[in-house]
């Protein structure tokens, strides 16, 4: 059995023998609401496995969950307890070899933990938000509205850790695909990917009703910031429509004289999963064009045949600034074709990589 094995046992039951260790041990350190997720989040932490992004959106959690309870003075005493609930669960397998390679892993969590904490800022650490709508406008894609029990604090180009219960432990980032709304709801666009577990479970099994955990905002380079309120070229790939549709909500919130261009890709106009919504947009705003980039679809218009960038290179105009967000494929060069076709570099916005 190796440490992964042992917490794959332990995951699902082994949350409540963790908080009435930490109970016994230190009365009142954790709420046992929070001891699910808090047990959950460090055990994935643990057992590693995460790409960079999932371990930045798991980091992001725990620092702020470690800040807002403080339980960094006490993070060897749950440490502790960890290691007790995994064994427990995990016997009659676990071996001492099992436990120097988990206190061994512990240590290396601990010390994440606590550089996350270092840099983690004010706030609770998660939400629960019930799931109130799932659309599947096509096999690969959900859109998801949720209500989230407390307003989210996020502004329009932020990305969210987002996790479900079917995947415990593992957190995703997501952007919210509009600007704050009076409601409080908040819309998600999920791609499903072969490597993505908490993706598939987002598109292909929850449903209505059912809650998921929404961590801190974090901002991910596509935030309107500049005072200079200049027009904006977009251009989105996939569900890298998801943060720029809600910059065009933040413009259409506020009007300020800009006029926006998006250009969204796809393959196929078949591809164009959210076209209902960008129609009623540019139907609302004289300001905002929309221009579809139609890679593979030998129906496609020659002015809109083409890939996102290249077609978006046909729209520029000097005075714009350009937000880029899609695929890795897509990005890749991305800010070299940009530089080469004249746009300034403090012109550019593409996503950052959120690191822990």
């Amino acid at each position: 059995m190796s440490i992964v094995a042992a917490w794959e046992t332990a995951v699902e039951r082994g949350a409540d023998d963790f908080w009435c260790t930490l109970e016994d041990r230190r009365p009142g350190l954790l709420p046992e609401r929070d001891a699910p997720l808090l047990f959950a989040a460090l055990g994935r932490l643990t057992v590693g496995g995460d790409d960079p992004a999932g371990r930045a959106a798991l980091l992001a959690v725990l620092g702020r969950a470690y800040r807002q309870l403080g339980l960094l003075p006490h993070a060897a005493t749950i440490g502790d307890a960890l290691l007790a609930a995994v064994a427990r669960h995990a016997r009659p397998l676990w071996t001492a070899r099992l436990a120097d390679a988990w206190e061994h892993a512990g240590r290396r969590a601990d010390e994440a933990v606590r550089r996350a904490v270092a840099r983690a800022d004010d706030g609770p650490a998660w939400c629960p938000a019930e799931v109130i709508g799932h659309d599947r406008p096509c096999d690969t894609i959900a859109i998801l509205t949720v209500r989230p029990w407390q307003r989210l604090p996020f502004r329009p180009g932020q990305a969210v850790p987002v996790c479900t219960p079917r995947r415990p432990g593992r957190w995703r980032w997501l952007s919210p695909a509009n600007a704050p709304r009076p409601d409080g709801t908040v819309e998600l666009h999920v791609r499903a990917i072969a490597a993505g577990a908490v993706a598939h479970r987002l598109v292909h099994d929850v449903r209505p009703g059912e809650l998921l955990w929404l961590g801190p905002p974090r901002d991910a380079g596509l935030r309107l910031d500049s005072p200079a309120r200049r027009d904006l070229l977009l251009v989105a790939g996939g569900t890298g429509l998801a943060p720029l549709r809600a910059l065009v909500e933040q413009v259409a919130a506020a009007p300020d004289g800009r006029r926006v261009t998006l250009v969204v890709g796809a393959c196929t106009f078949a591809d164009l999963y959210d076209a209902p919504t960008l129609d009623k947009l540019q139907s609302a705003h004289d300001w905002l064009t929309v221009v579809p980039a139609l890679s593979h679809d030998p129906g496609a218009e020659p002015a809109e045949r083409g890939d996102a960038l290249t077609i978006a290179l046909g729209h520029r105009r000097p005075e714009q600034d350009v937000y880029v967000c899609g695929p890795p494929p897509m990005l890749t060069g991305a800010r070299l074709r940009l530089r080469a076709a004249g746009v300034p570099a403090d012109r550019i916005h593409l996503p950052a990589e959120l690191l822990p």
